[in-house]
């Protein structure tokens, strides 16, 4: 009985300095960390299937997650998913011009002659990290802002 009361406060402890731990991690970090433990648990499980006799399943489950954990190895993003600025970065001088069609797409990450559609795209994205709400600046997303409406009129 008190072996088992010693454990659960242990685990409770550990609980408890995980919460701490995910107080003050970026949301990347926490991100990776659940994608490392959905590839591994999923990478478990295939290895259970087979020791239990259940090769096809396993296989299936190591298509399945296999993927998943060589994308954490390998730390590699799917394509387009990283902003193209650093956010945190001190912004450059302001011109007092408006803003060329030339550096709209480039503020947006656009090649000349995107659809509507692609700039209504890379603005949404582009917003939700650069928003001021979610830890952004006030200038870059006035920038973004800017050139989503100088592209579309």
């Amino acid at each position: 009985m008190m072996l088992w009361l010693l454990l659960g406060g242990a685990a409770l402890f550990v609980f408890l300095g995980g919460l701490r731990a995910f107080e003050t991690a970026s949301v990347k970090t926490v991100k990776s960390l659940g994608a490392w433990l959905l590839a591994l648990g999923g990478l478990s499980l295939a290895l259970l299937l087979i020791l239990t006799g259940r090769e096809g399943l396993a296989i299936g489950m190591a298509l399945l997650f296999g993927p998943m954990l060589w994308q954490q190895w390998k730390g590699a993003q799917p394509p387009g998913a990283g902003p193209k600025f650093d956010f945190r970065a001190r912004p450059p001088p302001r011109n007092s011009g408006a803003m060329s069609r030339a550096e709209a797409y480039e503020v947006l990450g656009l090649k000349p002659g995107a659809s509507e559609a692609e700039i209504r795209d890379a603005h949404r994205r582009l917003m939700r990290t650069a928003h001021p709400d979610h830890g952004g600046s006030d200038w870059l997303a006035t920038r973004i802002n800017q050139a989503r409406d100088v592209l579309l009129g």
